[in-house]
Parts: C-alpha cells; structure tokens; sequence
C-alpha cells in the first residue's frame, strides 16, 4: 500500500469532516492537492450518483488554477482519467448512471460509479441553473461574489435526500481561499465566528476514541479471533455518534504558508518575500488579516472598479489540459473579451534599476471608461527589453499592432548607466523588432501629486474624463499595490507615500514594498484623459516612430 503524506492542514480538514469546512491558507499549503481532492473523493465514493458543484470565480481561473491541482491530487489517491472519471464528455456505458444526468457534459467530471460533478463558473452565466447538488467545492473564495453564490449555488446545494440524508457529507461544503485583501472578498471570514470549538473537541475525542476501539479489533483479528459484539457495537455507536457532530459541524481554520515548511522549505518562503508585492506576501503566504486603506491615496476606488471578462469560445478550445503550466502557455489576450483587437492598445510605464511595470489599458469614450487589460513587471536581472517581450508575448494574436505609449521625463535622458540609451529609446526599439506601431506620446515632467491625487480619485469618483475599471484576472498584484498605496499630507497637498521606494532592500523591506506599479497605471491614465489619442491606424499601416 503506498503510503501519502498529507501536512497539519489537510489533515484537520479531512480528520474532522465538518458539513462546512472553510480552509483560509496561505500559498503552497496544498488546498486544491491535499483538501479539495479528498474531499471530492469522499463525496464521490459515499454518495454513488450524487450531484457536486465546484464553484471559481471565473471559468478561466477553474482552467488554470482549480481543475489541474483537482485532477493532480486525483491522480496522487490513485484515480486515473478514463478510468475512474472521464471529462468534458458523455461517460462511457460501463460508468453507471447518475441520479439526476446533466443536460449536457462539456463542464461535468463524471465518474465511474454514477457521481457527477459540474463546474460552476460566476463569469458564465447559467452554469448553476436547474442544478440540484448534494456538495460544494468553493476555491478562490476571495474572488467569489457572496452574493451570486447565495442566489444560486447555496440554493442549489440541496439535493437528493431521498438517497444521501443518513450521510454526514451531504450537502457539505468546502471553502478555499488565501486570506482577502477587501471588504468585498471577506464574506467567508464569519465562519470563525460560526465554529463551536466544543463541537469540534468532541469530534476529535471521538476520532482517537473511534481509533483505539479499531486498533483493538485489529487485534482480535489478527490473533484470528472473533471480535466481541460489545467491541462491535462501542465500534457502531462511536462512529454514528462522530457523524452525528459532523453533519452539524463548522470548521474554520487559518493557516500560512510556514506551516507547511518542510515540503515547501525556506527558500521558497524567502523566494516569495522577494517575488510578491507585500500585501501579497502578508495575506497570500502568512495569512494575515488585511484590508484596503480606506484613507489611501487611492481612496474613491471601490470593489465595483473591478470586472472579469473571458473569452470563453477560446477558453473552450483548450479543452481540459491536466497542467498549470501547459494552461498557461496557451493563455494569450485571446482569453480576454475586453481587448478590442483592432484598436491600438495604450501603456503606461515606471522605471526602476530592480523593477520596471508596464500598465496596459483602451479607453473606452463612448461609456467614459478606461479598461486596465494588464499589467506586467519584471524584476532583478529582467530589464525593459524583457518586459517589453512579455507584452508582445502576450498580445502577438492582436491585430492591430499599434502601442500608444505615454511616457514623462522620467523616461528620458535616463538609463541603468549600462548603456546610452535612455528607457524611451529603449522601450520603442524593442517594440519596433516585434513587429509592433509605436505613437509616443510626451506627457512632459511628471504630474504635481496632489493634482495627481485630486485627477484620479474624480476619475473613480465617476466625475473625470474617464473612469478606470480594472480586469480583476490580469491585474492581481496592481490591484493589490493600489489597494495598499499610503497618502501623507505634504506642504502643497496630499502625495503618495512613497517614503520607502528609495531605501536599500533588506528582508524587512523588500523592493515590492514600493509604489512602482501604481505609479505605472497614473502614467496612463493621466496619458488617456489629458492626451487622448484618437488615432485610427490601419492594421496593415506602415511603423510609426
């Protein structure tokens, strides 16, 4: 028998069982792996022919993120696709029926013994509709709508109990997420306040009487003795006594990534100290409880500037690829509806010895909005050539190979004292060999900070030229370094806190404590609303220097 290891977290989770187990953890402590996959196994195997939801975000996200670590943690118990579960098809006949069989298979997993589970996405619509679902699997939770959910999976979750009611696990469900950095993505942290630690100590006395009790009928057996139906019955009643607590159990736990060093190890928790922004760092990998500055320089953004908007025709191309990363590789900016393929695509940018942004967006004038498409930065020894790259990378389907680039003085006459090229020289060469139409457009020394401050919060505040509206999907650490931009009252007005931007890096401050990426998106939007370039270039025209 091969022996899985499963961490203090996955453990808990799976030991106790709850009806409601919410799992609020940091990165790399393997919720989808080791909690979301057992889970589902559980509900599978005790409820032949039920009926589960796996509830995401947005259909893109349950493709890149949910399914593979689901179909990874499947493989790790010993289920094989095409064997004990099929994808995105009709099953084969020898799988057995379900209950009640989907409308049609192209999101349903379905599995040899009749069980069925269906991905709920909230960016598609009807993908809950006329459900009836015996459990829920919720990932990502802090990017779920609350509200959504409660309309139309929570009512969905209330199937067959002509068949499963005797089971502790029906109409369970299981929450995943990384602690939220907003009022918006909070919804589940109640759960704490919903959990009887009485309850669950209970549970846990039963779990270690329940073994002992096994442990001792072993014994008889292995002796090739009858086990005596007192043990049996202690055996029977301990076990309905333990499903009894679990069928009304809430279990609400927060871990951070540390917990799990010794299979993620050091390096990795210092790599990521390095590699994400702070707020990241803090709420994605030590778990803490954050939320927006309320009195931050962004202050008139709320949680209605941001959207998600995938191409699902395309999404629906790639079928249902088993790796993160091979997912990755195909996604483009042909996942994205809101890029409007034939309109040049405008950038804003920030220069840094360490770290360099680009912030790309298309104003929209007929509804007065400016759509931040995607950011992109790189770090350390990737300079502008490579960042520049990145987004060519990305966008090397879009048709209109046109950038409209805002730069300020920032970008001129400097460089990273390694060659004689300023950042605009550099910035346009490298679009030029990519084949791409650079407009650049001078927006001269860079904007006062409080006419900055007052021009972009009247800009979210709905009374600007045009109001900003983030792509949730593709601007994670953006949003996350605007939520957390610091203001201080200076002599003229209020500025942005950038106090720490110019410090030496140390572990305690680290260059993603910075402002760069934010500064990044002011460059476009002040570019967009005060520079507005209404060119129409032709998809075949000639370069533009």
């Amino acid at each position: 028998m091969k022996s899985i290891y499963f961490n203090k977290v996955q453990q808990r989770a799976l030991l106790i069982g709850a009806k409601v187990t919410v799992i609020v953890a940091g990165r790399r402590t393997g919720k989808t792996y080791g909690c979301a996959a057992p889970y589902v196994l559980r509900n599978v195997q005790r409820m032949p022919g039920s009926t589960g939801g796996i509830v995401v975000p947005t259909f893109k996200h349950g493709l890149t993120n949910t399914l593979p670590g689901l179909f990874n943690g499947l493989k790790r118990l010993g289920w094989r696709e095409n064997v004990h579960y099929v994808v995105g098809r009709k099953p084969p006949k020898t799988f057995k029926e379900a209950i009640i069989e989907p409308r049609e298979y192209e999101h349903v997993i379905s599995f040899y013994n009749g069980a069925r589970a269906v991905l709920i996405s909230q960016d598609r619509p009807g993908t809950a509709n006329s459900l009836t679902l015996d459990w829920l699997l919720i990932d990502e939770a802090k990017f779920i709508d609350f509200q959504q959910l409660k309309d139309e999976a929570f009512p969905a979750n209330g199937g067959t109990k002509l068949y499963f009611g005797k089971h502790a696990c029906h109409h369970s469900v299981m929450i995943l997420s990384d602690m939220p950095q907003s009022q918006k993505g909070s919804w589940f942290l109640h759960y704490r306040e919903q959990m009887d630690k009485e309850v669950i100590a209970a549970i846990e006395t039963l779990l270690i009487d329940l073994q002992a009790l096994r442990q001792k009928a072993g014994e008889y057996k292995d002796r090739g003795e009858e086990v005596p139906k007192d043990l049996t019955y202690r055996i029977h009643t301990t076990d309905r006594r333990l499903n009894q607590l679990r069928s009304v159990a809430v279990y609400y736990a927060e871990w951070s990534t540390i917990e799990n060093i010794d299979v993620v190890g050091e390096e990795y928790i210092r790599q990521m100290k390095r590699d994400l922004t702070p707020l990241t760092f803090q709420t994605s990998i030590l778990s803490l409880r954050l939320g927006q500055d309320l009195a931050g320089f962004y202050n008139s953004m709320t949680d209605r500037h941001t959207y998600h908007a995938s191409n699902f025709a395309y999404l629906d191309s790639l079928g249902y690829v088993h790796s993160e990363a091979e997912y990755k590789r195909l996604i483009n900016s042909n996942a994205d509806a809101d890029v409007r393929p034939n309109d040049p695509i405008c950038i804003g940018m920030d220069y840094n010895a360490n770290i360099n942004w680009i912030v790309a967006g298309q104003p929209d004038w007929d509804n007065r909005r400016l759509n931040v498409l995607k950011s992109f930065f790189v770090k350390y020894d990737r300079k502008l050539p490579e960042l520049v790259n990145d987004f060519c990378d990305y966008y090397e389907r879009h048709a209109n190979k046109t950038v409209i680039f805002y730069y300020d003085s920032t970008a001129v006459g400097n460089n990273y004292a390694v060659s004689r090229k300023d950042f605009r020289y550099t910035i346009q060469e490298t679009f030029r060999r990519r084949r791409w139409r650079v407009v650049p457009v001078y927006l001269g020394s860079p904007m006062a900070h409080p006419e900055k401050y007052h021009l972009i919060n009247e800009g979210f505040a709905a009374r600007g030229a045009l109001e900003p509206f983030f792509n949730e999907d593709n601007n994670e650490d953006l949003l996350l370094a605007i939520r957390s931009a610091g203001v201080s009252r200076g002599r003229l007005g209020f500025r942005k806190n950038k106090s720490g931007e110019k410090l030496a890096e140390t572990e305690e401050d680290l260059l993603e404590h910075r402002t760069d990426g934010t500064d990044a998106f002011d460059t476009l939007y002040i570019g967009c609303v005060t520079k507005p370039q209404r060119v129409a270039v032709s998809v075949n025209a000639p370069g533009i220097s």
